[in-house]
């Protein structure tokens, strides 16, 4: 492998939340980044624009950072093989992220998921640079844990027989076409390894969120909040809205994917749990109550049915990437919804809305002053 300067790093689905991130911090280190992607989701546009200032502003400042974007589709194997060319890291990041989607459309689904994913891996296979790879796998490939047992409190379910989250050692129980598809690429990454020597890291993440997120109400929750929230719009709940998830800053992921790049002897081959872990685990409602005082208005909230295969709980066990990866979370969830906020309130515009700034709107639901909600 080249010297930090001389580095080049492919990132498939460059222009999503998570790539436009991560191109923008190698471009910082002086990396040459090459974004792959179709520019098939909301906001992917939006942010290779962005990126293409971020390049234009290192170049002012003198700095080795290079851009390269590439318009293509992880489905077609002899582009990938291009672009991956001369590659020291792949991150691949493309996918189709719904579980609603994969169930109207389920090929559609397998193709970019489990298809694109086998491509990178033939890609880095037939090569010739050996490539380190890292993979944004999910937590839903443990299923929907629905034989575990789940207590409730006034604001949100636990699992009091796995207080430090769920770890790597969990059965994997793949639950929708998207849980299969995300699986299969996942168990891929680590047979990759294991039968061919590839330099694959698969991390399971849970909940990643930050600024250039264009959250849906499909995908992207918290983001979605805080863009419905910081607009003035109401958010639909679809259960309870006791259900808990880990919430992890983007910055914090990137900073486990420098961590795993610099530490690949011990963790090629390796797949680990990527969430925010049990301090920084949430239920829907909580997320809310810490919404309302950073804005200082009351925000609406609908209630809708449960959706399937919707885990009553899932909080990552992180420790695994701690003792390997020398990594932890850093940003509380204040800080990070602080932030986040922040940079949507700042570029309302993108969203096709206004910041409502002043206006009140009032809304009765139940609190508990036994949970600390502080930002």
């Amino acid at each position: 492998m080249s010297n930090e300067n001389g580095m080049r790093i492919l990132i498939t689905g460059g222009c999503g939340f998570i790539g436009s991130n991560l191109a923008a911090h190698y471009l910082a280190k002086g990396w040459e980044v090459v974004t792959f992607d179709n520019y098939s989701r909301h906001g992917a546009k939006k942010n290779a624009v962005w990126l293409e200032k971020q390049a234009i502003a290192h170049q002012q400042n003198r700095s080795n950072g290079y851009l390269r974007q590439i318009r293509g589709d992880v489905r077609d194997l002899e582009s990938l093989r291009q672009a991956m060319q001369g590659a020291d890291v792949v991150a691949h990041l493309a996918a189709q992220v719904a579980v609603t989607t994969s169930v109207e459309d389920p090929m559609e689904d397998f193709l970019v998921n489990a298809l694109g994913g086998m491509n990178v891996l033939e890609a880095a296979r037939t090569g010739g640079s050996d490539p380190i790879v890292l993979y944004a796998s999910t937590n839903k490939v443990y299923g929907g844990l629905d034989h575990l047992e789940v207590g409730k409190a006034t604001l949100r379910y636990n699992l009091p027989e796995f207080p430090n989250g769920i770890g790597e050692d969990f059965p994997i129980d793949l639950h929708s076409p998207y849980g299969c598809s995300k699986g299969a690429c996942d168990l891929y990454m680590i047979d990759h390894a294991r039968i061919y020597g590839l330099r694959t890291v698969v991390f399971r993440q849970s909940c990643i969120y930050g600024p250039r997120q264009f959250g849906i109400e499909d995908q992207g929750w918290v983001a979605h909040f805080v863009i419905s929230a910081v607009l003035g719009r109401s958010i639909t709940i679809y259960g309870d809205g006791r259900q808990v998830r880990d919430v992890l800053h983007v910055r914090d992921l990137i900073e486990a994917f420098d961590q795993a790049i610099e530490r690949i002897d011990i963790c090629a081959g390796q797949a680990y749990n990527l969430g925010g872990g049990p301090q920084n685990a949430t239920s829907l409602l909580e997320l809310v109550y810490r919404l309302e005082p950073i804005l200082d208005r009351a925000i609406p909230l609908t209630f809708d049915e449960w959706r399937s295969g919707d885990q009553r709980v899932y909080v990552s066990d992180v420790r695994k990437a701690k003792q390997d990866l020398g990594w932890a979370p850093r940003t509380s969830i204040g800080e990070g919804l602080q932030d986040l906020c922040e940079w949507v309130s700042a570029n309302v515009e993108l969203f096709g809305g206004q910041n409502p700034g002043d206006e009140r709107q009032s809304i009765e639901r139940p609190r508990s002053s036994a949970v600390n909600v502080e930002t």
